[in-house]
C-alpha cells in the first residue's frame, strides 16, 4: 500500500533558490580557492559509494562551503525487480554522512534479472508500472527517512501499452508517494521534439508546486532512420536557447527555484561553466523581482 508522506511542498528539498553546479573533481580545488557564487553543488551518488579516498576528501571540504544535492542513477526505481537493498544501504550511508539538502533519482529502470544495463531506460506508463514505481519510492523514503525528488526522463521511444501520458504518470507518482519533482527542462525539450508533443502543455500538466530542483543541460542533435530530427540528452554542450526559453517559462509560473547546470561530457574549464551558472542566477534574480512586484 502506497502512503504519502506528510510534507510541505518544499519538504523534499532544502536547497537555496540559486544556481548550482554538478561537481567534477578536476574543478574542486579551483572552486575551493575562488569560492564562486554557487548555491549548491551536486554529485552522482554512485561515484561516492566508497569509504574514503580523494573523492570524499574534496567533497568534505566543499560541503563546508556549499549546500549539497545527491543525485542517484542506479536504483532502477521503475524496474520490475525488487530494489537492490545493498545499493540502497550504501546510498543511505552516503546520505547520513553528508546530510544533503536534496536527494533525487530517475523515473527509469536499469536492471533486470540480476543484470545491470548501466543506462536509464524508459518504462511504459500503465497502472502496474506506476504502482511498482510508487512502491519503490516508498521504500527508498522509508530507508532514507526523507522524501526524495523524482526526475522526469528524456525518452526516445514510446510504448504501445502505455495508458497514461507521461506528465499525468509523474503527477500521480508524486501525489501518491509525497515525493518532490526534479524538473529537468532539457529532458522536457528533448522528449517533446522526439515525440512531437507540446512542451508547454507538458509543463502545465506537471505538479509544479512540488518542484524542489531544476536541471539544465545541453543536447546533441541527430536524425533517425527516417531522417526525422532526433535529440539526445548528452550533457556535453552548453544549454540551448529553446531550453533557456522553457526555463524562463517555468520560472514565470513558479518563481525562483534551485537550478543545476549539468555537464558530464566534453567538460570545459570552470570559467565556462560559471558563465552559464551566472546566466541562471540572473534569470533567477529577474524571477524574484517579478515575484516581489506581484506580491
Amino acid at each position: 500500500m502506497t502512503t504519502a508522506l506528510n510534507t510541505a511542498p518544499a519538504g523534499a528539498s532544502r536547497l537555496p533558490a540559486m544556481a548550482g553546479l554538478g561537481l567534477k573533481l578536476q574543478h574542486a580545488e579551483e572552486i575551493l580557492a575562488t569560492r564562486p557564487e554557487l548555491g549548491f553543488v551536486e554529485i552522482h551518488a554512485e561515484n561516492f559509494m566508497v569509504e574514503g579516498g580523494p573523492r570524499h576528501h574534496w567533497l568534505g571540504r566543499l560541503r563546508e562551503r556549499y549546500a549539497l544535492s545527491v543525485h542517484g542513477v542506479g536504483l532502477s526505481l521503475g524496474g520490475m525487480d525488487p530494489l537492490d537493498e545493498d545499493h540502497l544501504t550504501r546510498l543511505a550511508r552516503l546520505v547520513a554522512r553528508y546530510q544533503p539538502e536534496a536527494v533525487s533519482e530517475h523515473i527509469a529502470w536499469a536492471g533486470f534479472g540480476g543484470r545491470y544495463a548501466n543506462d536509464l531506460l524508459p518504462l511504459p506508463y500503465t497502472p502496474a508500472s506506476l504502482q511498482r514505481l510508487c512502491d519503490h519510492v516508498d521504500r527508498v523514503q522509508q530507508v532514507l527517512h526523507r522524501p526524495i525528488l523524482l526526475e522526469n526522463p528524456a525518452t526516445y521511444l514510446r510504448f504501445a501499452e502505455s495508458t497514461m501520458e507521461e506528465a499525468d504518470f509523474i503527477h500521480k507518482a508524486v501525489r501518491r508517494t509525497g515525493c518532490g519533482l526534479l524538473l529537468d527542462v532539457n529532458n522536457v525539450y528533448v522528449s517533446a521534439v522526439n515525440h512531437d508533443f507540446d512542451a508547454h502543455d507538458y509543463i502545465t500538466a506537471l505538479p509544479l508546486d512540488r518542484v524542489g530542483e531544476v536541471h539544465l543541460a545541453g543536447f546533441d542533435e541527430q536524425a533517425d532512420d527516417s531522417g526525422a530530427r532526433l535529440l539526445l540528452d548528452s550533457h556535453g554542450s552548453p544549454v540551448a536557447e529553446p531550453v533557456w526559453a522553457l526555463y524562463r517559462e517555468v520560472l514565470a509560473r513558479t518563481g525562483p527555484l534551485p537550478t543545476l547546470l549539468e555537464r558530464d561530457n566534453n567538460v570545459p574549464a570552470l570559467s565556462a561553466l560559471l558563465a552559464e551558472t551566472g546566466h541562471i542566477q540572473r534569470l533567477l534574480g529577474q524571477a524574484g523581482q517579478r515575484e516581489r512586484r506581484h506580491a
